[in-house]
Protein backbone atom coordinates (compact mmCIF):
# COMPACT_ATOMS: atom_id res chain seq x y z
CA UNK A 1 0.00 0.00 0.00
CA UNK A 2 1.44 3.35 -1.10
CA UNK A 3 1.54 6.34 1.24
CA UNK A 4 -0.45 9.30 -0.29
CA UNK A 5 2.11 11.77 1.07
CA UNK A 6 4.91 10.14 -0.95
CA UNK A 7 2.72 10.27 -4.09
CA UNK A 8 2.18 14.01 -3.62
CA UNK A 9 5.93 14.63 -3.20
CA UNK A 10 6.72 12.65 -6.34
CA UNK A 11 4.13 14.54 -8.32
CA UNK A 12 5.45 17.92 -7.13
CA UNK A 13 9.04 16.95 -8.03
CA UNK A 14 7.98 15.87 -11.49
CA UNK A 15 6.11 19.14 -12.00
CA UNK A 16 9.20 21.20 -11.01
CA UNK A 17 11.38 19.17 -13.36
CA UNK A 18 9.00 19.76 -16.24
CA UNK A 19 8.92 23.51 -15.57
CA UNK A 20 12.72 23.76 -15.56
CA UNK A 21 12.95 21.85 -18.85
CA UNK A 22 10.44 24.22 -20.47
CA UNK A 23 12.33 27.33 -19.31
CA UNK A 24 15.63 26.01 -20.63
CA UNK A 25 14.09 25.27 -24.01
CA UNK A 26 12.36 28.67 -24.29
CA UNK A 27 15.30 30.65 -22.87
CA UNK A 28 12.86 32.61 -20.77
CA UNK A 29 14.19 31.62 -17.37
CA UNK A 30 14.11 34.54 -14.95
CA UNK A 31 17.53 35.43 -13.55
CA UNK A 32 18.23 34.37 -10.02
CA UNK A 33 18.34 37.24 -7.54
CA UNK A 34 21.91 38.43 -6.95
CA UNK A 35 23.57 41.10 -4.79
CA UNK A 36 25.96 42.25 -7.56
CA UNK A 37 24.93 45.68 -8.82
CA UNK A 38 26.60 47.76 -11.52
CA UNK A 39 27.24 51.37 -10.53
CA UNK A 40 26.60 54.17 -12.95
CA UNK A 41 29.17 56.88 -13.72
CA UNK A 42 27.74 59.41 -11.24
CA UNK A 43 27.94 56.89 -8.41
CA UNK A 44 31.52 55.97 -9.36
CA UNK A 45 32.55 59.66 -9.39
CA UNK A 46 30.92 60.21 -6.02
CA UNK A 47 32.68 57.18 -4.59
CA UNK A 48 36.07 58.36 -5.83
CA UNK A 49 35.51 61.90 -4.58
CA UNK A 50 35.00 63.71 -7.91
CA UNK A 51 32.29 66.16 -8.79
CA UNK A 52 30.09 66.13 -11.87
CA UNK A 53 32.73 67.95 -13.95
CA UNK A 54 35.39 65.37 -13.17
CA UNK A 55 37.37 67.67 -10.90
CA UNK A 56 38.39 66.63 -7.41
CA UNK A 57 36.56 68.04 -4.44
CA UNK A 58 38.32 70.51 -2.21
CA UNK A 59 37.68 68.16 0.73
CA UNK A 60 38.73 64.62 0.01
CA UNK A 61 35.88 62.16 0.24
CA UNK A 62 35.14 58.58 -0.60
CA UNK A 63 38.03 56.32 -1.56
CA UNK A 64 40.46 59.27 -1.86
CA UNK A 65 39.84 60.12 1.78
CA UNK A 66 40.81 56.56 2.72
CA UNK A 67 43.91 56.69 0.52
CA UNK A 68 45.04 60.01 2.00
CA UNK A 69 44.23 59.01 5.56
CA UNK A 70 47.76 57.61 5.84
CA UNK A 71 48.90 61.18 5.32
CA UNK A 72 49.78 63.23 8.22
CA UNK A 73 47.63 62.48 11.16
CA UNK A 74 50.35 63.89 13.33
CA UNK A 75 49.94 65.59 16.65
CA UNK A 76 49.46 69.30 16.68
CA UNK A 77 52.35 71.47 17.76
CA UNK A 78 50.70 74.37 19.61
CA UNK A 79 53.92 76.25 20.29
CA UNK A 80 54.79 76.21 16.57
CA UNK A 81 51.74 78.40 15.96
CA UNK A 82 53.09 80.86 18.51
CA UNK A 83 56.46 80.86 16.73
CA UNK A 84 54.87 81.66 13.37
CA UNK A 85 52.76 84.40 14.93
CA UNK A 86 55.96 85.98 16.20
CA UNK A 87 57.48 85.51 12.73
CA UNK A 88 54.59 87.39 11.09
CA UNK A 89 54.99 90.37 13.41
CA UNK A 90 58.76 90.48 12.97
CA UNK A 91 58.57 90.10 9.19
CA UNK A 92 56.13 92.99 8.93
CA UNK A 93 58.72 95.27 10.53
CA UNK A 94 61.83 93.89 8.81
CA UNK A 95 60.28 93.86 5.33
CA UNK A 96 59.14 97.45 5.74
CA UNK A 97 62.73 98.39 6.48
CA UNK A 98 63.96 96.17 3.65
CA UNK A 99 61.64 97.56 0.95
CA UNK A 100 60.96 101.06 2.35
CA UNK A 101 57.33 100.37 1.55
CA UNK A 102 54.15 99.59 3.44
CA UNK A 103 54.24 95.81 3.90
CA UNK A 104 51.57 93.65 5.50
CA UNK A 105 52.35 90.01 6.32
CA UNK A 106 49.58 87.55 7.18
CA UNK A 107 49.60 83.87 8.06
CA UNK A 108 47.09 81.96 5.95
CA UNK A 109 47.35 78.50 7.47
CA UNK A 110 49.62 75.89 9.02
CA UNK A 111 49.07 72.39 7.70
CA UNK A 112 50.76 69.00 7.56
CA UNK A 113 51.62 67.48 4.20
CA UNK A 114 53.80 64.87 2.61
CA UNK A 115 56.97 66.32 1.17
CA UNK A 116 56.53 64.64 -2.22
CA UNK A 117 52.94 65.86 -2.56
CA UNK A 118 54.04 69.40 -1.79
CA UNK A 119 56.79 69.39 -4.41
CA UNK A 120 54.29 68.24 -7.02
CA UNK A 121 51.85 71.00 -6.04
CA UNK A 122 54.27 73.95 -6.29
CA UNK A 123 53.07 76.33 -9.05
CA UNK A 124 55.97 77.04 -11.38
CA UNK A 125 57.86 79.23 -12.02
CA UNK A 126 59.02 79.73 -8.46
CA UNK A 127 62.23 79.94 -6.48
CA UNK A 128 62.94 77.30 -3.88
CA UNK A 129 65.40 78.23 -1.18
CA UNK A 130 66.98 75.40 0.83
CA UNK A 131 68.14 76.39 4.30
CA UNK A 132 69.79 74.47 7.12
CA UNK A 133 69.04 74.57 10.85
CA UNK A 134 72.57 74.48 12.20
CA UNK A 135 71.82 73.37 15.77
CA UNK A 136 69.29 70.75 14.63
CA UNK A 137 71.50 69.52 11.78
CA UNK A 138 68.69 69.29 9.25
CA UNK A 139 67.10 71.24 6.40
CA UNK A 140 64.00 73.22 5.53
CA UNK A 141 62.52 74.75 2.39
CA UNK A 142 61.26 78.23 1.56
CA UNK A 143 59.26 78.78 -1.64
CA UNK A 144 58.75 82.23 -3.17
CA UNK A 145 56.12 82.29 -5.91
CA UNK A 146 56.48 84.24 -9.17
CA UNK A 147 54.14 87.05 -8.08
CA UNK A 148 56.28 87.72 -5.03
CA UNK A 149 59.48 87.55 -7.07
CA UNK A 150 58.36 90.17 -9.59
CA UNK A 151 56.88 92.31 -6.82
CA UNK A 152 60.07 92.38 -4.75
CA UNK A 153 62.17 93.10 -7.85
CA UNK A 154 59.84 95.92 -8.83
CA UNK A 155 59.89 97.43 -5.34
CA UNK A 156 63.66 97.17 -4.81
CA UNK A 157 64.49 98.57 -8.24
CA UNK A 158 62.28 101.64 -7.79
CA UNK A 159 59.03 100.67 -9.44
CA UNK A 160 56.27 103.23 -9.13
CA UNK A 161 53.52 102.70 -6.61
CA UNK A 162 50.04 102.08 -7.87
CA UNK A 163 51.20 99.94 -10.81
CA UNK A 164 51.10 96.19 -10.75
CA UNK A 165 54.38 94.33 -11.20
CA UNK A 166 54.97 93.24 -14.80
CA UNK A 167 55.29 89.49 -15.16
CA UNK A 168 57.22 87.89 -17.96
CA UNK A 169 56.58 84.18 -18.00
CA UNK A 170 58.37 81.50 -19.96
CA UNK A 171 61.95 82.62 -19.31
CA UNK A 172 64.51 81.72 -16.64
CA UNK A 173 65.14 84.13 -13.81
CA UNK A 174 68.01 86.54 -14.29
CA UNK A 175 70.99 86.91 -11.97
CA UNK A 176 69.64 90.21 -10.64
CA UNK A 177 66.29 88.61 -9.78
CA UNK A 178 68.00 85.69 -8.05
CA UNK A 179 70.23 88.00 -6.02
CA UNK A 180 67.31 90.17 -4.91
CA UNK A 181 65.26 87.13 -3.90
CA UNK A 182 68.27 85.75 -2.03
CA UNK A 183 68.44 88.98 -0.03
CA UNK A 184 64.76 88.58 0.80
CA UNK A 185 65.37 85.00 1.93
CA UNK A 186 68.19 86.12 4.24
CA UNK A 187 65.84 88.64 5.88
CA UNK A 188 63.12 86.03 6.42
CA UNK A 189 65.58 83.42 7.78
CA UNK A 190 66.95 85.96 10.23
CA UNK A 191 63.43 86.65 11.49
CA UNK A 192 62.69 82.92 11.67
CA UNK A 193 65.76 82.38 13.86
CA UNK A 194 64.67 85.23 16.13
CA UNK A 195 61.14 83.79 16.34
CA UNK A 196 62.52 80.47 17.62
CA UNK A 197 64.94 82.09 20.09
CA UNK A 198 62.58 82.20 23.12
CA UNK A 199 61.85 78.51 22.59
CA UNK A 200 65.21 77.12 21.49
CA UNK A 201 68.13 79.10 20.01
CA UNK A 202 68.69 78.03 16.41
CA UNK A 203 70.44 79.51 13.39
CA UNK A 204 68.86 79.07 9.96
CA UNK A 205 71.56 79.36 7.32
CA UNK A 206 70.85 79.91 3.62
CA UNK A 207 72.16 76.95 1.61
CA UNK A 208 71.15 77.28 -2.04
CA UNK A 209 68.51 78.62 -4.41
CA UNK A 210 66.80 76.31 -6.90
CA UNK A 211 64.18 76.75 -9.61
CA UNK A 212 63.59 73.04 -10.23
CA UNK A 213 61.71 71.25 -7.42
CA UNK A 214 63.58 68.02 -8.09
CA UNK A 215 66.84 69.69 -7.07
CA UNK A 216 65.31 70.94 -3.79
CA UNK A 217 64.64 67.50 -2.31
CA UNK A 218 65.69 67.56 1.34
CA UNK A 219 63.82 64.50 2.71
CA UNK A 220 62.12 61.40 1.32
CA UNK A 221 58.91 62.07 -0.63
CA UNK A 222 56.78 60.17 1.88
CA UNK A 223 58.06 62.07 4.91
CA UNK A 224 55.68 64.45 6.67
CA UNK A 225 56.37 68.15 7.05
CA UNK A 226 54.79 71.28 8.48
CA UNK A 227 53.76 73.85 5.87
CA UNK A 228 53.17 77.51 6.75
CA UNK A 229 51.68 79.73 4.05
CA UNK A 230 52.39 83.45 4.35
CA UNK A 231 50.80 86.23 2.34
CA UNK A 232 52.85 89.39 1.77
CA UNK A 233 51.03 92.49 0.53
CA UNK A 234 52.77 95.69 -0.57
CA UNK A 235 49.82 97.94 -1.45
CA UNK A 236 48.69 96.59 -4.84
CA UNK A 237 51.66 94.27 -5.18
CA UNK A 238 52.65 91.15 -3.31
CA UNK A 239 52.66 87.40 -3.40
CA UNK A 240 53.02 84.23 -1.36
CA UNK A 241 55.90 82.84 0.64
CA UNK A 242 55.72 79.31 1.99
CA UNK A 243 57.87 77.69 4.68
CA UNK A 244 58.17 73.90 4.74
CA UNK A 245 59.89 72.35 7.77
CA UNK A 246 60.02 68.53 7.91
CA UNK A 247 59.04 66.82 11.14
CA UNK A 248 62.52 65.28 11.21
CA UNK A 249 63.98 68.79 11.43
CA UNK A 250 61.68 69.71 14.33
CA UNK A 251 62.35 66.48 16.24
CA UNK A 252 65.06 67.96 18.55
CA UNK A 253 62.54 70.53 19.86
CA UNK A 254 59.41 68.39 19.60
CA UNK A 255 58.84 68.35 23.37
CA UNK A 256 59.07 72.15 23.46
CA UNK A 257 56.66 72.54 20.55
CA UNK A 258 54.08 70.35 22.29
CA UNK A 259 53.72 72.93 25.05
CA UNK A 260 50.42 74.77 25.26
CA UNK A 261 52.14 77.92 26.52
CA UNK A 262 55.68 79.19 26.95
CA UNK A 263 57.46 77.71 29.97
CA UNK A 264 55.21 74.69 30.47
CA UNK A 265 57.02 72.14 32.65
CA UNK A 266 55.36 68.85 31.55
CA UNK A 267 54.83 67.70 35.14
CA UNK A 268 58.16 69.00 36.46
CA UNK A 269 58.36 71.86 38.93
CA UNK A 270 61.85 73.32 39.33
CA UNK A 271 60.83 75.24 42.48
CA UNK A 272 59.73 72.04 44.20
CA UNK A 273 62.83 70.19 42.99
CA UNK A 274 65.16 72.85 44.43
CA UNK A 275 63.27 72.91 47.72
CA UNK A 276 63.40 69.13 48.01
CA UNK A 277 67.15 69.10 47.26
CA UNK A 278 67.87 71.73 49.92
CA UNK A 279 65.84 69.82 52.52
CA UNK A 280 67.60 66.54 51.68
CA UNK A 281 70.98 68.12 52.44
CA UNK A 282 69.73 68.95 55.95
CA UNK A 283 68.22 65.52 56.68
CA UNK A 284 69.67 63.46 59.55
CA UNK A 285 70.53 59.87 58.69
CA UNK A 286 71.67 56.99 60.91
CA UNK A 287 74.80 55.06 60.03
CA UNK A 288 75.56 51.59 61.33
CA UNK A 289 79.09 50.14 61.61
CA UNK A 290 79.26 46.50 60.53
CA UNK A 291 82.37 44.68 61.78
CA UNK A 292 81.77 41.43 59.92
CA UNK A 293 79.07 39.13 58.62
CA UNK A 294 78.82 35.35 58.54
CA UNK A 295 76.27 33.02 56.95
CA UNK A 296 75.04 30.10 59.05
CA UNK A 297 72.40 27.41 58.49
CA UNK A 298 69.06 28.09 60.12
CA UNK A 299 69.18 24.95 62.30
CA UNK A 300 72.41 26.17 63.91
CA UNK A 301 70.87 29.53 64.69
CA UNK A 302 67.84 27.80 66.24
CA UNK A 303 70.19 25.77 68.49
CA UNK A 304 71.84 28.87 69.95
CA UNK A 305 71.72 29.13 73.73
CA UNK A 306 73.06 31.54 76.29
CA UNK A 307 76.83 31.31 76.09
CA UNK A 308 76.99 30.11 72.43
CA UNK A 309 79.91 31.57 70.51
CA UNK A 310 79.93 32.84 66.93
CA UNK A 311 83.33 33.02 65.22
CA UNK A 312 83.91 36.11 63.07
CA UNK A 313 86.66 36.66 60.54
CA UNK A 314 87.26 40.29 61.53
CA UNK A 315 90.81 41.32 62.40
CA UNK A 316 92.03 44.37 64.33
CA UNK A 317 93.44 45.90 61.16
CA UNK A 318 90.40 44.95 59.04
CA UNK A 319 88.01 47.43 57.44
CA UNK A 320 84.64 48.28 58.94
CA UNK A 321 81.69 49.02 56.69
CA UNK A 322 79.32 51.94 57.39
CA UNK A 323 75.78 51.45 56.16
CA UNK A 324 72.66 53.58 55.93
CA UNK A 325 69.92 51.02 56.25
CA UNK A 326 70.98 48.25 53.90
CA UNK A 327 72.98 50.50 51.57
CA UNK A 328 76.80 50.43 51.97
CA UNK A 329 78.08 54.00 52.19
CA UNK A 330 81.69 54.12 53.46
CA UNK A 331 84.46 51.93 54.80
CA UNK A 332 87.09 52.74 57.38
CA UNK A 333 89.12 51.49 60.31
CA UNK A 334 87.89 51.12 63.87
CA UNK A 335 89.60 52.81 66.81
CA UNK A 336 88.97 54.93 69.92
CA UNK A 337 88.52 58.65 70.33
CA UNK A 338 87.95 60.32 73.72
CA UNK A 339 87.01 57.03 75.30
CA UNK A 340 84.42 56.12 72.63
CA UNK A 341 84.62 53.61 69.81
CA UNK A 342 85.10 55.47 66.50
CA UNK A 343 85.50 54.68 62.82
CA UNK A 344 87.83 56.70 60.60
CA UNK A 345 86.38 56.91 57.08
CA UNK A 346 88.92 55.95 54.42
CA UNK A 347 86.76 55.87 51.31
CA UNK A 348 83.47 54.91 49.72
CA UNK A 349 82.23 51.40 50.22
CA UNK A 350 82.60 49.07 47.24
CA UNK A 351 79.79 46.82 46.10
CA UNK A 352 78.68 44.17 48.56
CA UNK A 353 80.35 41.34 46.69
CA UNK A 354 83.62 43.29 46.40
CA UNK A 355 83.91 44.10 50.12
CA UNK A 356 87.08 42.42 51.42
CA UNK A 357 86.68 39.71 53.98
Amino acid sequence: MTDPTEEDDDAMAAEWAAMMDDEEEDGSASPAPTSNRILNQDEIDSLLGFDANGAGDGDNSGVMALVNSAMVNYERLPMLEVVFDRLVRMMSTSLRNFTSDNVEVSLDQITSIRFGDYLNSIPLPAMLSVFKAEEWDNYGLMVVDSAMIYSIVDVLLGGRRGTAAMRIEGRPYTTIERNLVERLVHVVLSDLSAAFDPLSPVTFRFDRLETNPRFATIVRPGNAAMLAKLRIDMEDRGGRLELLIPYATLEPVRELLLQMFMGEKFGRDSIWENHLASELWQTDVSLGAVLDEVSLPLHEVLNWKVGSQVMLNARPEGLVQLRCGEVPMFQGRMGRRKGAIAVRVEGEAPKQEEFPR
